[in-house]
């Protein structure tokens, strides 16, 4: 069939469908504009990201201020995530104030705490004031605060109001992210969280108190076991674009702290997000790129860790490990503090009182068939996974305690990880 022979027989078809097919093109052209803008507002983002990031100058600077950080992620012990902690039903002072009574009496001089959208959507003028009393109970303690905006992991479908009760023997069974799919899902719905990033930073953003904004945790992460059946499909293409315009929101309100984005996926001393061919790779490098202190996150032994902290050594800035503490992958106070004591990084584990988060189960432990090998429905796990001390306040093991108290007092000393 030739060329014309095959046009004349067209013609009709078109002529009888040409509005389906206008349609069909315009819908096509529109779809693509809007990609095009998105493309183009992520990379203003970006640019305004880079240019604004402070110097590694600036950085030192910032970090000679403060002794050696250490300290923990908090969540009070009566909270089963931010949600319940923050809301003004179960925001809870007295235990607040009593926990971290007890981490300055152990020595710890920061906590890295979550906050979330829906709370400051809700009444920000009533959040604020949580938030203000929350700084001034920390201030007492003089403990320093790190904040963290948003977050990847666990439920991806938050809500306000009461929140779960705690599943026997599951770690983290109630947390909750921010915004989560519904938000993070919808590019078009990603400015709706400025005015929440813009309010916390014009608030907070010259408070001594608040040390550090880890703007987004984990961003990317899947929750593949737990929630993968309403997790986003291509959530690291979201998540950047979500952590692109944070940067940009909170450089441009012009805060006297540091900002970071913590990098999070290792494996055997290996960051994954290094090699430019993994999924996770655009996310790890604009973090890397644009944050004014170096974070990251290692549940792995101290030789791995070590080897980890040497690739990113690199980027001249402070370093912050802001999650640690695996204690059955021997991710533990006594293989890591040292390391990070000896070289100068910061060093933040992952929870503080067991309670109603109970992250002192391993994360396994979502998996109903481990759960009932491990025998974690009832009995409480040996070791514990995360967290230091029992709900009345005495040490899960003491000789962690003594050693932590040793570590700080002595911050500066050597070992050996070979």
């Amino acid at each position: 069939m030739n060329r014309l022979t095959n046009s004349t027989s067209l013609r009709p078809f078109i002529v009888k469908h040409q509005r389906s097919i206008w349609d069909m093109c315009r819908a096509s052209t529109l779809t693509f504009i809007v990609l095009l803008l998105c493309n183009s507002m992520q990379a203003l983002a970006l640019s305004s990201a880079e240019e604004e990031q402070w110097t590694p100058a600036q950085a030192a600077e910032w970090s000679a201020q403060f002794p050696w950080i250490v300290g923990f992620n908090y969540a009070p012990r009566s909270a089963i995530n931010q949600l319940e902690m923050w809301q003004e039903e179960t925001f809870d002072s007295l235990v607040i104030d009593q926990e971290l009574g007890w981490a300055a009496d152990i020595g710890f001089t920061m906590v890295r705490v979550f906050l979330h959208h829906l709370l400051w959507q809700q009444d920000a003028d009533a959040f604020s004031k949580r938030i203000d009393k929350f700084l001034t109970i920390a201030d007492a303690h003089d403990i320093d605060v790190m904040f963290v905006l948003f977050d990847d992991v666990w439920n991806p479908l938050p809500q306000l109001g009461q929140q779960p009760l705690a599943r026997p023997g599951v770690h983290n069974s109630g947390w909750v992210q921010s915004p989560g799919a519904a938000v993070l899902g919808d590019i078009n719905r990603h400015d709706e969280l400025e005015p929440y990033v813009r309010g916390i930073l014009s608030r907070y953003g010259q408070d001594k108190r608040v040390a550090i904004w880890d703007l987004y945790n984990e961003p990317g992460n899947l929750n593949a076991i737990a929630y993968g059946n309403v997790e986003l499909d291509d959530k690291p293409v979201y998540s950047l674009n979500l952590l692109a315009k944070t940067f940009a929101w909170a450089r441009d309100e012009n805060p006297i702290q540091p900002l970071t984005s913590g990098v999070w996926r290792l494996n055997n001393g290996r960051w994954r997000g290094a090699d430019k061919d993994d999924d996770g790779a655009a996310l790890f490098n604009f973090m890397l790129q644009n944050s004014d202190i170096i974070t990251f996150h290692s549940y792995e032994n101290a030789a791995n860790t070590n080897n980890a902290i040497q690739s990113l050594e690199a980027l001249d800035r402070p370093m912050i490990c802001t999650e640690y503490l695996a204690r059955g992958r021997d991710s533990t106070f006594e293989s890591l503090l040292p390391l990070f004591s000896s070289n100068n990084i910061g060093a933040m584990h992952w929870g503080f009182v067991s309670g109603k988060t109970q992250t002192i189960y391993p994360w396994r432990s979502w998996v109903s068939v481990i759960r009932f090998w491990d025998g974690l429905f009832s009995d409480e796990p040996n070791p514990w996974h995360h967290d230091l001390l029992e709900a009345d306040g005495s040490p899960y093991r003491f000789s962690e305690v003594e050693f932590i108290r040793t570590q700080i007092s002595g911050a500066g000393d050597s070992i050996d990880v070979n």
